[in-house]
């Protein structure tokens, strides 16, 4: 096996690469080259094709487009694309076009053009059609749940929640892909201790999303989690751990954190703050829970292989867990929108929503999560699904590799 010591070492394809057996790995060859052109074949083989990152509005699904362009290991840029308030009635058309993107405040899109664009977020279908008329090699990866066809994708790479249907170019994953390696943990973990030298151990991570489609994160509910996550904490003489994120309302977290009474350390949120311990909370945590809102964070979570604990954001009649058995979800939420989610969850097709039931209820079934307050249930044996190589090696795949 030829692996060039910077990719062998440091690069981020070797943790994809040391998931393989030895065996695999003497058969493997890893190059770095330019484009090579392919004269008994009309399209090209690619050996470091040149991919774009289109950002999504969503911090949870830039993690999986930085991880899977990390893990392929080709010279990548990310794009940050502000959009204009026509782009969503644009995104209706399903037409390549930059007409809902503001230019001026925007990266830049200008050549050379990719030969891979990694994407989602549905405002940035309509850059990627653009930008496969500039470049007709153009393969498109989009992660999630598209708007347009999804025969206009070469691969669309999907977790239960979306509902999509089997197809040739959809990659059916169990839980999105995520930056969690157990050597960023640890290093992290070890970065991060001295800080919490002084809190008493074991330790419970609180990872904090927000409120989600038909589900809303009330200061209310914010208030049980801190009283619930405490008691649990003081019962073993421990201490929490808790962080917010992106879609943390400012009054769920202050309710949240005003609840607490367990000795803890609590981290707000903030854009690319480099001061973010969150990979620190997954290696030193002996336990993890988090809400039920946050299938990105219930993945990185259960790649841990620590306990898993899921806690439901909103309460009966319109919690997560009163429909959980039901083959649909109750029709009335507590707000127009809520409602209007939940009717298109029943009614409208799978691309206008999406069921995070369908997750919860395979991580309980397989013993990687269970309900915060619920006995313990069955515990997972089978190691967790590695569905960032299963990614990595789809894309590798389109281009000959």
């Amino acid at each position: 096996m030829t692996i060039p010591e910077t990719i062998a070492y440091n690069g981020p394809l070797y943790h994809v690469l040391t998931h393989a057996s030895k065996a695999a790995l003497a058969r493997l060859t890893v190059t770095r080259c330019k484009l090579l052109p392919d004269k008994g074949n009309p399209s090209q083989k690619y050996s470091q094709p040149r991919t774009w990152i289109v950002q999504s509005p969503h911090s949870g699904d830039n993690t999986q487009l930085r991880a899977i362009a990390a893990a392929l290991g080709w010279p990548a840029q990310s794009k940050e694309l502000v959009y204009r308030a026509r782009e969503g009635l644009l995104r209706l058309l399903s037409r390549p076009s930059l007409a809902g993107v503001d230019l001026a405040a925007s990266s830049p899109i200008a050549p050379p053009w990719p030969d891979l664009v990694i994407c989602s977020g549905r405002g940035a279908e309509a850059v990627a059609f653009w930008l496969k008329q500039q470049n007709p090699q153009l393969r498109i990866v989009f992660v999630g749940t598209p708007w347009s066809d999804l025969s206009r994708f070469d691969l669309v790479v999907t977790t239960p929640q979306y509902r999509l249907p089997m197809a040739a170019n959809v990659l059916h994953n169990t839980l999105p892909v995520h930056d969690v390696t157990a050597e960023r943990v640890a290093a992290e973990a070890r970065r991060f201790a001295p800080t919490f030298a002084q809190l008493p151990s074991p330790f419970t991570a609180v990872l904090v999303g927000g409120s989600s489609g038909p589900y809303h994160f009330t200061p209310d509910a914010a208030r049980r989690l801190g009283r619930e996550a405490s008691a649990l904490a003081e019962a073993d003489g421990g201490a929490l751990l808790v962080t917010t994120s992106a879609r943390t309302s400012r009054p769920a977290a202050d309710a949240l954190q005003s609840a607490i009474t367990a000795p803890s350390f609590f981290y707000h949120w903030r854009k690319a703050a480099p001061d973010n311990p969150f990979h620190a909370f997954l290696g030193l945590a002996s336990r993890i829970i988090v809400t039920a809102d946050s299938i990105s964070m219930l993945s990185e979570a259960v790649s841990t292989g620590k306990p898993v604990l899921l806690f439901d954001i909103d309460e009966a009649p319109y919690g997560i867990r009163a429909d959980l058995d039901a083959p649909s979800i109750g029709w009335k939420g507590r707000s127009l929108d809520a409602t209007l989610f939940r009717l298109l969850i029943n009614h409208a097709p799978p691309r206008f929503s999406r069921d995070l039931r369908v997750v919860h209820r395979q991580l309980v079934a397989s013993g990687r999560a269970q309900w915060l307050g619920e006995p313990s249930g069955v515990t997972a044996t089978a190691p967790a699904e590695d569905g960032l190589a299963r990614t990595v090696a789809r894309i590798r795949g389109l281009f000959g590799l």
